[in-house]
């Protein structure tokens, strides 16, 4: 009798041991990644984005003499990607809502870093060409989820503003170090860097965001206008290459004629899509509303006069001034800072005389300072010929944009304010990307004009005759400025856009343009991520205002 109690304890010991076998643990939730390690990541997203638009401006010399491209291809450069971006940058957007913030995120990113690396090792001017236009379609794809993952990481409120004018600073600060990073990369090493070092950064951003950023999204169940983007895209890229060609054919030959006639023939077909598809990438019934017809129309005609501002001033500084491209970012660097200082004063003006006339105002002053930069000449002095004229005239750029972008969405029920600013940022991309055509196409005709036959490519004539050419275009933007002050002070609402500046103030950091984005982005759902990736995308247009 007495092994009972040992069987017994046995048995209650064995029968214990399957149920410790079995148990299973309850797993650890997963500790979501602090919100300010979110904000970093997509600042840092947005910050090469930025940054790779005005990097690129200080090394065009460089790699025009390196890979033999003419005065068309070098516009190219800066054109082939502001044209892909402007293009699919609201299609990015509504694929964020559709398909996940995160994963367009890391698209985007992929898709940039993999362009950056064959920018680097292109061996032909078409192949540097075709990187540069992938760049931009990944920025397209980027740019707009990194403006809803910081409006999702924080809640709404001032931690949402702060992270919102902390987004913004990053692009702004991407956009004014651009000429100077640039400017020591070549310097050091050579142009190629300048795309080069995208890649480190972007494979860490990658490995980063792949781990800790969470999923989002927004659908309504609405398709992507893929049709849409091609053909705004292709259509303006196509009257951009027949404007180029004037140079060479003239304007009634045949290899201009032709793709002028396809170009605008592409646009018409994409107004013709846009009026039927039920999800239309640009809907033209708000073009019906006098506040977004006009703020459009205004912002087209001053991206076709600004974005070309540092094309021409780089290659002045460095063809015709022997600047370095170290010396001739350091020579811009107060051009960059003078925007961002025009933004910042906007919304004090505007609340004191009005979004339209601070426009008017902005655009005015950047005319003088245009005007001012087309009297240089062959051996100005920096202060006169660059340092002056050059933050005279980003000044009034970062007045004017401002009040444009809160007109066109004061005039726009709030759940399309974000449609509506990236329309704004589109037209004023699209707007310099014909504008940079036209204006260096007059720019080498000048050159040519006055210099030895057949060496009028910028970086090929004499300084005197470059200058000239760079004077010409310089004065024809300033003549399209004061069109647009113009069309500004008869077309554009007298009222509008205060009551959004006051309301930005009132929340603090985000400022005026800040306030755009962030009721964008509290509008949830749709607007969050499709209608604001035109807004996601400021700084980056801002940038190529300087370009």
């Amino acid at each position: 009798m007495t092994p009972m109690p040992e069987a017994a304890g046995t048995t209650r010991r064995t029968a214990h041991r399957p149920a410790r076998r079995t148990a299973h643990r309850a797993p650890r939730p997963r500790t979501a990644p602090p919100a300010w390690l979110l904000v970093a990541l997509a600042c840092a997203g947005q910050f090469l984005v930025v940054l790779d638009v005005s990097v690129v401006n200080v090394a065009l010399p460089s790699l025009r003499t390196d890979l033999g491209m003419s005065s068309s291809g070098l516009q190219w450069v800066v054109n082939a990607y502001a044209m892909a971006f402007a293009g699919f940058m609201l299609l990015g957007g509504r694929a964020g809502d559709l398909c996940g913030r995160k994963r367009m995120f890391l698209t985007g990113l992929a898709l940039f870093t993999l362009a950056s690396l064959a920018g680097g090792l292109a061996q032909e001017g078409w192949q540097l060409l075709a990187a540069r236009a992938v760049q931009g379609l990944g920025a397209a794809v980027l740019a707009p989820s990194t403006l809803t993952i910081v409006a999702s990481a924080v809640p709404e409120g001032a931690a949402r503003a702060r992270a919102i004018a902390t987004w913004t600073a990053v692009g702004a600060g991407g956009g004014a170090a651009g000429g100077l990073v640039g400017g020591a990369l070549v310097d050091l090493s050579s142009w190629r860097w300048v795309l080069l070092i995208n890649v480190p950064v972007g494979a860490l951003v990658l490995a980063l965001a792949l781990r800790l950023l969470p999923e989002s999204r927004a659908g309504d169940g609405r398709r992507l206008d893929l049709p849409g983007a091609l053909l705004i895209t292709s259509g303006l890229a196509t009257l951009a290459y027949g404007i180029s060609r004037t140079e060479a054919e003239g304007w009634t030959a045949s290899a201009t004629l032709v793709p002028l006639a396809a170009g605008l023939a592409l646009v018409g077909l994409f107004l013709a899509v846009e009026a039927r598809t039920a999800a239309p990438l640009m809907p033209l019934g708000l073009l019906r509303l006098r506040a977004v017809a006009s703020a459009n129309a205004a912002t087209f005609l001053c991206g076709s006069a600004l974005f070309s501002q540092w094309f021409f001033m780089t290659l002045y500084a460095q063809n015709v001034l022997g600047y370095t491209p170290l010396e001739a970012g350091l020579a811009l660097m107060p051009s960059s800072l003078a925007i961002v200082l025009g933004s910042k004063l906007a919304p004090l003006l505007i609340r004191t005389v009005g979004a339209r006339t601070v426009a008017a105002l902005g655009t005015l002053v950047a005319a003088a300072g245009s005007g001012w930069q087309s009297t240089l000449g062959a051996h100005s002095a920096y202060v006169t010929g660059i340092l002056l004229p050059g933050v005279l005239t980003m000044l009034g750029s970062g007045l004017a944009a401002t009040p444009l972008a809160l007109l066109a969405t004061s005039g726009a029920a709030p759940g399309e304010a974000g449609l509506v600013s990236g329309l704004v940022n589109t037209s004023r991309t699209m707007g310099g990307s014909l504008g940079l055509a036209v204006l260096s196409t007059i720019a080498a005709a000048r050159t040519e004009a006055h210099g030895t036959p057949g060496h009028g490519i910028p970086g090929h004539g004499t300084p005197e005759a470059l200058t000239e050419g760079y004077a010409l275009a310089f004065r024809t933007g300033a003549g399209v400025l004061l069109a647009g002050a113009v069309l500004m002070l008869v077309w554009l609402p007298r009222s509008g856009g205060a009551t959004e500046v006051g309301r930005g103030t009132a929340e603090g950091e985000g400022g005026g343009a800040a306030e755009v984005g962030g009721r964008a982005v509290r509008e949830g759902g749709r607007t969050a991520g499709g209608e604001a990736g035109g807004v996601a995308a400021k700084n980056v247009v801002e940038s190529r205002q300087r370009s």
